[in-house]
């Protein structure tokens, strides 16, 4: 079985970080790179500058906000383009699902469930719930899968930075993090954590009061690996120097190395 490099990143927008993304695949040349918050529809997507780089592109576009896309290097078929178990009335673009190098790859961006008051928060656990589901049935049909993108989730209290979040914000509720741990007991492992079990890392640094200059960073973006998929962990790399750049994202890549 061939190794394979997956990425996730949540561009913030793929039209104002185009070159970013394409010096990033330069640079790094991920097999898949998993992009979440797109905020573009299919035919506004900068597939074409991609291609020339030599990725092709599976997108699940939404206009102005959400979005998912695919970008891969190697061959990889489209399986889902929404959230197996989320009701039809779930209008939000927030996961794409590809079969590529003997693994299943879920792409996902998580409701942040802060805005909307109580019903954004119980569509955040109702998504948590399904994405639940569907580990457990990529599990129950023995498949090697991966999970990754925006969580919108720090599982713990070393996953932000000291009173860079109140503690009744919904990424760090206890109804989130049990959300989050049913997720993990169905078998999963938290890339990052199984080899860096107690760095302080963050993948997230807001725009104000200055996060950035200040590292009040939060831990949001994570790979969950099946139980195979797991053994094959080699490396994560979090990609902190595209913070630093003009118009960054105010998310940076993380990549998942499998041997």
């Amino acid at each position: 079985m061939a190794g394979c490099k997956i990425t996730t990143w949540n561009v913030n927008s793929v039209r104002t970080r185009e070159s970013h993304v394409a010096n990033f695949l330069t640079a790094e040349q991920p097999d898949l790179l998993l992009l979440q918050e797109i905020k573009c529809e299919e035919h506004q997507f900068p597939a074409l500058a991609f291609q020339s780089l030599g990725y092709e592109c599976a997108i699940v576009g939404q206009k102005s906000y959400n979005g998912v896309a695919i970008l891969h290097r190697i061959p990889a078929e489209v399986t889902c383009k929404k959230l197996p178990g989320m009701t039809e009335a779930d209008a939000h673009s927030r996961y794409i699902e590809v079969r590529a190098a003997g693994l299943t790859i879920g792409n996902l961006y998580l409701p942040n469930g802060n805005s909307g008051g109580d019903a954004g928060y119980a569509y955040k656990l109702e998504w948590m719930a399904a994405l639940r589901a569907r580990a457990a049935t990529l599990m129950a049909e023995d498949v090697d899968f991966v999970l990754a993108g925006d969580y919108n989730v720090c599982p713990t209290d070393a996953d932000f930075a000291p009173r860079a979040l109140p503690a009744n914000d919904a990424l760090i509720r206890p109804e989130t993090r049990s959300a989050f741990n049913a997720l993990l007991w169905t078998g999963l492992t938290d890339a990052l954590r199984a080899l860096h079990p107690s760095e302080t890392l963050y993948t997230f640094w807001d725009y104000q009061a200055g996060a950035w200059d200040r590292n009040t960073g939060l831990r949001i973006d994570h790979a969950l690996l099946s139980p195979r998929t797991a053994e094959r962990l080699s490396t994560v790399t979090i990609h902190k120097g595209e913070r630093g750049r003009t118009q960054p994202s105010d998310h940076v890549p993380v990549s998942v190395e499998l041997e």
